[in-house]
């Protein structure tokens, strides 16, 4: 499936994508590439041997298909936390990747949502079979459009049938336009519904976007100090934000992120971006080991408790993928057998992809510093997720 613009998700069925594979970005990450493994940026592995390991060779074969910089955090069965890194962080300067550097973690911000929103239903502030009207009283009407008709629970997962607003905002005016939460909410409703309500399931980041306005009707309280408060403080996310209207930076030190203009022409930085177009749907700023760390506590229970956990893990089929989507969480297959749980993000110059194992032994995550092009190209950054959680090496 193919994922919308500038900020999702972990899965494909309505991204567009840009070009094809350009003869100037790919000359730049030849550089790299050649730079890598003649050694002047070598970048540092989780251990001193010569020969790197299966994860090292994934991110090394991810730089090699075009990416700048590829950087991966991997918890094994023993505890022990291995930092990777490939390629490098600034292609102006050749400046290293930093280890476990912070990245845009797009939609991996709708799990953090979700969780927010089925603690409040535990608190019985929020219904999860309850309408949007019950909240949000008149604000969804479009074509096809009602939202007596639709459900938090649809939300959540994607079955509501509600338009995408994605579809009419252009990554050129990310650097510098701030949107309201409320105006995201006004372009999706200028198009009539996808479908009819819990018929299907179709992924649209309006969804998140009316998740966060209902969490932050129910709390008088900004949704970004909501996510601080009841998920970042509680697991101990050191490096994980939300950021401030207005804050097109990341704190600390980190990739920059890159766009390609046409399908011929230069990678472009695109690291300073005004996030407001993801909201609730993509905009937060966090490290792989610290999206290993939420989705590890998540699974675990420490955020959830188990009748709400099991309501987030009770999924839909994305299409023929093999994924599945629950409420805010999905599952993906491995290929030594099981799933794995997590989410993934793209937002303009960067994509996540990662998740721990249904028994919550392993978790990994993987950053590319620019969305591939193609649907192939993030199979390739899911497969480096895939023999990090099956490696036994």
């Amino acid at each position: 499936m193919r994922e919308q613009t500038w900020h999702q998700h972990g899965t494909r069925s309505s991204e567009r994508r840009r070009g094809g594979r350009r003869g100037a970005s790919a000359a730049v990450a030849a550089v790299a590439v050649a730079l890598v493994t003649a050694g002047v940026l070598a970048p540092p592995t989780a251990s001193a041997t010569a020969r790197p390991d299966s994860v090292q060779q994934g991110l090394n074969g991810l730089v090699r298909d075009g990416r700048p910089a590829a950087l991966a955090s991997v918890r094994g069965e023993d505890g022990r936390t291995r930092t990777y890194t490939a390629g490098v962080g600034d292609l102006a300067t050749g400046a290293k990747v930093p280890r476990d550097g912070q990245v845009r973690a797009g939609s991996n911000t709708k799990t953090f949502v979700a969780v927010v929103v089925l603690q409040l239903v535990a608190e019985g502030k929020i219904g999860l079979d309850a309408d949007i009207d019950t909240y949000l009283p008149g604000l969804v009407r479009g074509e096809g459009i009602d939202g007596r008709n639709i459900t938090v629970r649809q939300l959540l997962q994607h079955t509501s049938g509600l338009p995408e607003y994605g579809n009419h905002i252009s990554d050129d005016v990310l650097p510098h336009q701030y949107f309201e939460p409320r105006d995201l909410v006004d372009i999706a409703l200028k198009e009539k519904a996808v479908f009819e309500p819990g018929k299907k399931w179709s992924y649209s980041n309006t969804n998140y976007v009316l998740a966060g306005l209902i969490v932050q009707k129910v709390t008088g309280r900004p949704l970004a100090e909501e996510i601080d408060r009841r998920v970042v403080q509680r697991v101990g996310l050191r490096h994980t934000y939300f950021p401030a209207p207005g804050d097109r930076t990341l704190r600390e030190p980190h990739p920059k992120g890159y766009r390609e203009m046409t399908a011929a022409g230069p990678l472009v930085d695109y690291t300073r971006i005004d996030p407001s177009a993801g909201w609730a749907a993509g905009q937060m700023i966090s490290t792989d080991s610290d999206l290993n760390r939420f989705f590890t506590s998540l699974l675990r229970g420490d955020l959830l408790d188990r009748a709400r956990l099991a309501e987030m893990r009770t999924t839909v089929p994305v299409g023929d993928t093999g994924a599945h989507y629950g409420l805010g969480l999905m599952s993906r297959k491995l290929t030594c057998g099981g799933v794995y749980w997590g989410h993934g993000g793209d937002i303009v110059g960067y994509e996540t992809r990662g998740g721990v194992t249904a028994d919550g032994s392993r978790a990994a995550n993987v950053t590319v510093t620019s969305i591939p092009t193609d649907i192939a190209g993030t199979r390739r950054v899911e497969a480096v997720v895939d023999t990090a959680l099956c490696h036994r090496g």
